[in-house]
């Protein structure tokens, strides 16, 4: 590590992929809210398999009942939202299992929702999960990673 990195270690924060999966660019997203990164800046992943996690430690501030998206707070600042899918509230939790509760403090890594990916498939809808930090303009730069990713690994890093 280099004295640059050394200096600027501390101002940075790493959101990780909630769900085993590849990255695709966010604007190639079908819903313009997210493609145009109204809500914030973020990217979109294509998931693997139905496990979802906590992409950082925080608070989970909101936990739709559907199990369709949720937000956390992270201990660094960052505000994310993980929506499972596109228009997928209309399902009305039909497919998903959900793991956890809002409120709760959780740790990157802890499984939030399981959800059956191919029955989402199956009743016609995109499960293309994008990955938003609503609070994006909070952060001097946003740095998007690329290509496949595990749960965990790094797809977004915010610098103060």
């Amino acid at each position: 590590m280099g004295i640059f990195d050394k200096l600027f270690s501390g101002n940075k924060v790493e959101i990780g992929s909630p769900v085993n999966g590849k990255i695709v660019p966010i604007d190639t997203v079908s819903d313009p809210t997210f493609a145009q990164e109204m809500i914030g800046k973020g990217v979109a992943i294509i998931p693997e398999d139905g496990n979802f996690y906590a992409p950082a430690s925080g608070t989970l501030v909101a936990l739709f009942p559907t199990g369709h998206a949720y937000a956390l707070n992270t201990d660094d600042g960052a505000e994310i939202l993980v929506h499972i899918g596109i228009d997928t509230v209309k399902l009305n939790g039909q497919f998903y299992d959900v793991q956890a509760k809002q409120g709760d403090a959780v740790k990157k890594g802890d499984l939030i929702v399981k959800v059956d990916l191919e029955g989402i498939k199956e009743a016609g809808y995109d499960t293309v999960t994008p990955v938003i930090i609503s609070n994006s303009n909070k952060f001097s730069k946003v740095e998007k990673k690329d290509g496949n990713v595990t749960a965990g690994e790094a797809v977004v890093l915010l610098y103060k």
